[in-house]
């Protein structure tokens, strides 16, 4: 009797055994397995190995992308992978051909086991055509830093981007992986993640490194701000400090509560200038990555406070509203969504209407970025292009337009607010028009771009329709004198200014010295001459701040335009003596009044009428409104 049990429990045990395996089996046949090694990094390259969902057919394809979201231009991630091959369970090799930069065809794939490849990463490009914008890019600096946005890493096979991921990244001691996602299991050497399908894995970088983090807790939403900066020079703790008065601005713009329950700002900050000669950042549903080059702390997070209010308001859109040509995002051969106007207009313009909507700058400040976007737009891009037209071809024909997605579509979400405020009596904006259509739509529901205007209208007012239709649709210029006069503010082509004189001098850059200096004075006026500006001065400071190119526009455009005429004032500049050594110059004098020619001249009017005042406070949050 003692026997028969003994051997029923071993007879017990093998089935549990058995049974448990083949549910395993069974659960990997389900998904990809990807394995990323940092810690074997050779001639700059890491090996990804990717273990093969079940595939049935008898030939696959699989795929690095062309394209990836929020770039908007052909990056070709297969021009950086190397030594592709394929193998079945027992290890023997299967026949692999290159159809083109982004794609593999492995024969006999129902035999198909695991595929594995090195990758180079896109920071250390040898070729000018090959180069990445670095926020959309993969660095391998090895026991340094590697940013991982994982579409330069990792790709799928036809027809299986739907198929769940597991990413197993093996880390060297002591890093750390920044990223919005969480762990299901972590330990010193491996990270595990879980990812429902590759859309969501490729909207998820990861930056590793010995960790120099902070988070913030807004609310029920975690904030982690992560820098890696090879000098020290720039630490997060400040930088967090800073972004938290704009992210806290835009939970009180959004309602309160923020959509996402998890953010991550991953931050690389270089010595020198990368390859693509670009600073800027890329947004993803819950994080963003940076590419900005050092500067004084206060300027550093100056600078970040405004690219971040932009990326980190696309938690709103394409996050919780997004078309279906976004919500299944073709790498390879994308079909572009008509509504850019939405995706980074509305974006930008919020960056902008929250910071005075929230009292982090005054009206003057926001009507000067109004000005900017106007005068942008007007200047480089063509106005009477339809701007569904430029983003439905905005990856070909219209390739140079795409700019004025920032610009013009900034305007366009300003008097659409206008409209639907004046409709509403104050009552409904566009904010409130975003958390509607986030609640319509949400994460997992893409709208059909055909229909999204019919849709809003419905939410909303007949007349928008028109609205979409002439000036969105149709080749209309924005009717922005007509805006601007609904909310009490004068709107002025072109016309006179007076303003307090810089020198008049034609500036330039000095890229050995990261300064800006004075590159012409044949048009410099009598106050430049009377200062004594020179051709060739660097520009070192003004009444005691230093100048550098991302500060002199504050400081020239609002301090010293905030000077009364007959203020002292000081330009230090640094100037070659006689023997071709630079030495600092003092140039002392009082601030003049100038009359310039100024295009697209915007100011309160102060005689606005009740009505107009009401709709500008309804519109900008003023007075309490």
């Amino acid at each position: 009797m003692l026997i028969q049990k003994v051997t029923l429990l071993l007879s017990l045990g093998l089935s549990l055994t058995l049974s448990g395996n083949v549910a395993a089996q069974q659960n990997a046949a389900n998904k990809y397995s990807v394995s990323v090694d940092l810690t074997n990094v050779q001639n700059d390259r890491v090996q990804v190995t990717v273990q093969a969902p079940a595939i049935k057919q008898a030939e696959t394809v699989y795929n690095m992308p062309k394209i990836v979201p929020g770039t908007y231009s052909v990056s070709d991630f297969g021009k950086f992978v190397t030594d592709f091959k394929a193998y079945t369970l027992n290890g023997d090799t299967l026949a692999v051909q290159k159809l083109d930069t982004n794609r593999w065809k492995i024969s006999n794939a129902d035999k198909l086991h695991r595929i594995s490849y090195w990758v180079d990463d896109t920071f250390d490009a040898a070729k000018r055509e090959d180069v990445v914008f670095e926020p959309g890019g993969t660095n391998i600096e090895e026991n340094k830093n590697f940013l991982l946005n994982t579409f330069g890493f990792v790709g799928y096979f036809d027809g299986m981007k739907q198929v769940p991921y597991q990413l197993n990244i093996t880390k060297p001691q002591g890093f750390y992986g920044s990223t919005p996602l969480i762990a299901v299991t972590s330990s010193d050497s491996l990270d595990t993640y879980e990812l429902p399908n590759y859309v969501d894995l490729a909207d998820s970088p990861l930056m590793y490194n010995i960790p120099d983090t902070t988070v913030l807790n807004l609310g029920e939403t975690e904030v982690l701000v992560s820098v890696y900066s090879p000098s020290g020079r720039v630490t997060s703790a400040p930088i967090a400090t800073n972004v938290q008065s704009i992210l806290e601005a835009q939970r009180s713009y959004l309602g309160g509560t923020l959509p996402v329950d998890k953010y991550a700002f991953l931050i690389y900050v270089p010595e020198r200038v990368g390859k693509s000669g670009s600073f800027g950042a890329l947004e993803h549903s819950y994080s963003s990555v940076y590419f900005l080059p050092e500067m004084p702390e206060a300027q550093f997070s100056s600078t970040i406070r405004d690219v971040a209010a932009h990326e980190f308001f696309h938690i709103v859109t394409p996050l919780n509203i997004h078309s279906e040509e976004i919500g299944n995002f073709d790498f390879i051969n994308p079909k572009m969504s008509k509504h850019l106007w939405l995706y980074e207009g509305v974006t930008e313009y919020f960056a902008t209407h929250v910071q005075l909507y929230e009292n982090l700058f005054g009206i003057d400040e926001f009507l000067e970025k109004i000005r900017d976007y106007i005068l942008t737009s007007k200047t480089y891009y063509n106005d009477t292009l339809p701007f569904t037209v430029m983003s439905a071809q905005v990856l070909d024909k219209y390739e140079n337009e795409y700019g004025n997605v920032y610009q013009k579509g900034s305007l366009i979400a300003l008097a659409l607010d206008v409209r639907l405020r004046e409709l509403s009596e104050g009552k409904y904006g566009l904010r409130d028009l975003m958390l509607d259509l986030s609640k319509t739509y949400g994460k997992e529901n893409a709208f059909k771009d055909e229909e999204l205007f019919d849709k809003i209208t419905e939410m909303t007012y007949p007349e928008i329709r028109e609205f979409f239709t002439k000036y969105v649709e149709g080749s209309e210029p924005l009717p922005l004198e007509e805006t601007f006069r609904k909310v009490g503010i004068s709107y002025t082509p072109s016309g006179t200014q007076e303003i307090i004189s810089y020198g008049g001098f034609a500036p330039g850059y000095d890229e050995e010295a990261n300064k800006i200096k004075v590159a012409d004075t044949a048009d410099m006026d009598a106050f430049g001459r009377k200062l004594g500006f020179q051709t060739g001065d660097l520009l070192l400071a003004f009444n005691g701040t230093e100048i550098t190119p991302t500060n002199i526009r504050e400081l020239i455009g609002e301090e010293l335009q905030r000077m009364t005429p007959g203020d002292k004032l000081t330009f230090t500049v640094g100037r070659l003596n006689s023997k071709g050594e630079l030495k600092e110059k003092k140039l002392k004098g009082k601030a003049t009044a100038v009359k310039r020619e100024q295009q697209h001249v915007l100011k309160l009017d102060p005689m606005a009428t009740p009505e107009q005042v009401q709709l500008r406070n309804a519109w900008l949050g003023l007075n309490g409104a």
